[in-house]
């Protein structure tokens, strides 16, 4: 299988990057509604490290995008862009980051105590004997639990008023990637080089971030504007960590998010 999907009409100038680690086709309700407008690659990331990632959508982009590109990246897609980006700018045209993970651990410490007290008794005993027992089961199982714990997450705990998910289940999550890419992403986190690496970007960066999405906006917003010399951030209200899923932010997510590509996808010669 192809490691990247098109929507709409060539040429490609913006991507989509997917969340997780080892959730594909996490973002492809997005990828669908810009498609309407403009071409849109949907790239997976299959590799089973943080370098093997950055790589793999390096090469997507360099093979199958127009460069440079408008990278729209969500939750842990974002973190990866984020990455890229600041590795390679001569790829990225502009950066947008929605719903973005956090770049520093301590404000990375408020994320679970908050989803945990959103949720019930008996939610909670679930996603925490979920998320305990993993390593004992087979890898299978492993995926399953993992997929139980998003989705009971992106229904009740990141939600501010969700619509229900057509792509649901789309997808096999991947345990595996999820782990091992997760634990180098954190370690980065952890030793200040996450944010370090984010000194290199050369391009406009706009982060999009629900009001009520349990990853503190102030851990995107406080190391960012540190260190890249063009950031803006915007709050969207009533809104979760899954903006094209939420029934009272949907269309001011969308509406925003076509304002900032604007002219950003457009050849020079077609802008005159």
């Amino acid at each position: 299988m192809r490691n990247f999907r098109k929507h709409g009409n060539a040429p490609c100038r913006i991507a989509v990057i997917h969340g997780g680690p080892g959730a594909p086709g996490s973002v492809a309700a997005v990828a669908e509604e810009l498609a309407e407008s403009w071409g849109v690659l949907e790239p997976y990331q299959t590799a089973d490290s943080l370098e093997g990632q950055v790589a793999e959508l390096r090469d997507t982009l360099m093979t199958q995008a127009v460069l440079p590109v408008v990278l729209i990246g969500w939750s842990w897609g974002a973190m990866l862009s984020v990455i890229v980006a600041a590795r390679y700018p001569t790829l990225v045209r502009k950066l947008i980051l929605v719903s973005s993970g956090v770049y520093e651990a301590r404000y990375a410490a408020e994320i679970l105590p908050t989803r945990l007290a959103r949720l019930s008794d008996a939610e909670q005993q679930e996603i925490t004997a979920l998320m305990n027992g993993r390593d004992d089961l087979g890898e299978g199982e492993r995926d399953a639990a993992l997929a139980r714990v998003g989705k009971m997450f992106k229904t009740r705990s990141d939600a501010y008023d969700p619509l229900p998910d057509e792509h649901e289940g789309a997808f096999p999550v991947r345990h595996d990637i999820h782990e091992r890419v997760w634990a180098e992403a954190e370690a980065l986190r952890h030793s200040g080089e996450l944010v370090a690496m984010a000194r290199a970007i050369r391009c406009p960066v706009v982060a999009l971030h629900g009001d009520y999405d349990p990853h503190p906006v102030e851990g995107v917003r406080e190391p960012l504007a540190r260190v890249v010399r063009d950031f803006r951030l915007i709050v969207i209200e009533k809104c979760g960590h899954y903006p094209w899923l939420e029934r009272q932010a949907r269309d001011t997510f969308f509406a925003v998010l076509r304002r900032e590509l604007g002219e950003q996808v457009l050849d020079p010669a077609e802008r005159e």
